[in-house]
């Protein structure tokens, strides 16, 4: 059975999987939370690629059928977090990745998405 946003969220991973970001993940965490039903997580390799992902997510958002709320962190792109009401993307440099590791608060046995899938 899908879960509510579940397609929204697999088609923002394919995108920044499509724009080569790295370790993506999608996180259902509605039954956890009420700031979201999903997290979606990934990586850039560099400040420039964090931002080039976080402009592509912007620029497809309403090709997509979403609406961006909020955008935090750009200035910096060391950890961007753009919010669609119903999913929250974090888009990291690795070294905020790693140091946050925000996906071990949210994981659980069936909760986790690895894209691309296999």
């Amino acid at each position: 059975m899908e879960r509510y946003g579940e397609k929204e969220a697999l088609a923002i991973c394919a995108l920044l999987y499509e724009k080569k970001a790295i370790d993506i993940l999608a996180l259902h965490i509605g039954d956890k939370t009420i700031i979201a039903d999903w997290f979606v997580v990934a990586s850039g390799n560099s400040v420039t690629q964090v931002r080039a992902l976080c402009d592509a997510l912007e620029e497809k958002a309403e090709e997509m059928g979403l609406t961006i709320r909020r955008k935090e962190g750009y200035e910096d792109a060391r950890w961007v977090v753009l919010d669609f009401g119903f999913a929250l993307v974090h888009i990291f440099h690795p070294e905020e990745r790693a140091y946050y590791n925000i996906e071990r608060l949210w994981e659980g046995d069936d909760n986790m998405i690895r894209y691309p899938l296999s």
